[in-house]
């Protein structure tokens, strides 16, 4: 099945790569996997963007979708199960001063 991930602000200069992809996804595949599938493509600069250190716990500075609903909305946080057509959105915050 395929999933449309989009990516703004700071997560797309790390990835180098455009701003949205189509990604084929196994049946059942959580947005868990998809993270993990995506930390595997663009590597260590994307899990220091996504995840907290040492783990796969989502970093709370760092904002995922669903289909327009925010990771702590959704009922199984990371292990909720995407379905053909999903739009997710990953985007990395940045401050400073």
């Amino acid at each position: 099945m395929k999933v449309k991930v989009e990516y703004l602000g700071h997560i797309r200069e790390i990835i180098r790569s455009g701003r949205e992809e189509e990604l084929e996804v196994p049946e059942g595949a959580t947005l868990g996997d998809l993270l993990l599938m995506l930390a595997e493509k663009y590597g260590e600069p994307f899990r220091k963007a996504v995840y907290e250190p040492g783990g796969t716990d989502v970093k709370q500075s760092f904002i995922v979708t669903v289909n327009g609903y925010l990771l702590n909305q959704l009922e199984g946080g990371v292990q909720t199960r995407l379905n053909h057509g999903d739009h997710v959105i990953l985007m990395s915050i940045v401050s400073g001063g």
